[in-house]
């Protein structure tokens, strides 16, 4: 996940923790105020109504039974309740709030009530006055929709707001990575612009990368140069010493066993060789050496190296099917992925038994195409299979004559070519391994 969308989310998260903490309060609040408002108004509505009590209005309100309303508006959002009650002797100067049900014609309705008892005319009486509640939870609704709202929107902004914000603090940096981290494994493409910005930690880690790049790079082309080096300076001494030793042979005088040990070093200059050259070629694919231009037909490749290998299957008798039923091609190295495929058959009839077989088929699985090649010989253990693409990783069952480079340099082509390469074996049953190739547009 990008820094900027982890921000993004980061800030998504916290404002939804104080959405619901906010919404939660200021509910709690509105009740709050509303309860105290309507304690006001009902407070209001008990000094009016006794400032200007006479005895013929309590003549009006007076009813003995509890259940009868004196007054009430039409709507019975209010009552007022005026009774005679016998002696108290502790008396509320302001009176007693309580939320009860009460019944008016026959209709049940909640209210917030003031219960205040006075002396009047040396009568004792309590007065009732009652408030409906549906008022308070119409604006409670009405206030938590209004505030979730404002939250919201407020939030909404804010979010919008730190987008923008944090992708214009961080497009340096997404800058720096695309500019410096780009074709990092191809140093000639290394791009040592400086990068514009104010952000001292920004400019501290481009100053670094670049100075970083410059150190690979200078270590690339000395590596280059070293190779080259090792090229001419390995390769001519032992193209030399085989001219000598072939000329020792054409010698008359020299004895039958000088001719065994000739043959001998001549082998073990050929095998010299042909570890140089696959560590050269293995080092020039690291270092990206080899365009990735050509137009690769894999069923076209196949075809020429099994008409390039058959001399190779009748001296073992071989059969070699072809079972190839997808067309595929992509960009590559063609020689590159000429020598992947053919290095695969080769160590196949190699270490294959008389009158085996292999069998090259293709499939097409999720996009994915994949070319398998098996083969009946000598198998390989499974504890060694784990070794079996490092370089020098020669199992004990190959023979002397090998390198152990082979499938390093299959793993290193694939690998330069984003193929995925695996194996599959069973001691003395044979051997298969798998080509997965990038899944097409």
């Amino acid at each position: 996940m990008r820094l900027q969308a982890k921000f993004a989310t980061y800030n998504i998260i916290t404002k939804i923790v104080i959405i619901i903490s906010l919404a939660l309060v200021f509910d709690f609040g509105a009740k709050r105020v509303a309860y105290n408002h309507l304690d006001t108004r009902i407070l209001q509505k008990k000094q009016q109504f006794i400032k200007n009590l006479s005895g013929k209005e309590i003549s009006e309100y007076i009813t003995e039974q509890d259940t009868d309303f004196a007054s009430y508006n039409v709507l019975k959002e209010e009552y007022i309740l005026l009774k005679i009650i016998p002696p108290v002797n502790e008396k509320d100067s302001i009176g007693n709030f309580s939320n009860e049900e009460r019944i008016i014609e026959n209709q049940t309705s909640n209210y917030r009530i003031l219960t205040y008892n006075f002396d009047f005319n040396k009568q004792q009486y309590q007065l009732e006055i009652g408030e409906s509640l549906a008022s308070i939870k119409q604006f409670q609704e009405t206030f938590r929709n209004y505030t979730l709202l404002v939250l919201f929107v407020a939030i909404a902004l804010t979010l919008i707001t730190d987008f923008l914000f944090t992708g214009y603090l961080l497009k340096p940096l997404s800058a720096i990575i695309n500019r410096r981290l780009k074709d990092v494994n191809d140093p000639s493409h290394f791009n040592f612009d400086p990068i514009e910005t104010s952000t001292s930690d920004f400019q501290h880690l481009d100053k670094q990368l670049k100075e970083m790049l410059m150190r690979i790079s200078t270590s690339f082309y000395t590596q280059k140069e070293f190779i080259a080096n090792v090229s001419h300076e390995i390769l001519t001494p032992i193209a030399i010493l085989k001219t000598r030793f072939e000329n020792l042979l054409n010698d008359e005088r020299v004895s039958e066993e000088v001719q065994n040990q000739v043959y001998s070093s001549l082998n073990t200059l050929h095998w010299l060789k042909n570890v140089v050259n696959s560590l050269l070629l293995i080092s020039k694919i690291e270092n990206e050496q080899f365009e990735q231009e050509d137009e690769i037909d894999i069923h076209k490749q196949i075809q020429q190296i099994s008409e390039e290998v058959e001399h190779r299957l009748e001296e073992k008798n071989i059969k070699l099917g072809l079972h190839l039923s997808h067309s595929f091609q992509f960009k590559g190295n063609e020689a590159l992925i000429r020598t992947m495929i053919f290095n695969v058959v080769t160590n196949a009839i190699k270490y294959n038994q008389l009158n085996g077989r292999i069998n090259i088929l293709d499939q097409e699985i999720n996009s994915h195409y994949e070319l398998l090649i098996s083969d009946t010989g000598l198998g390989i253990e499974p504890e060694l299979l784990k070794n079996i693409f490092k370089r020098f990783g020669k199992p004990a069952t190959i023979e002397e004559n090998s390198n152990g480079l082979g499938l390093s340099i299959v793993k290193t082509i694939a690998s330069f070519h984003n193929i995925d390469v695996s194996i599959s074996s069973t001691l003395h049953k044979g051997t298969t391994i798998i080509f997965k190739f990038p899944a097409t547009a």
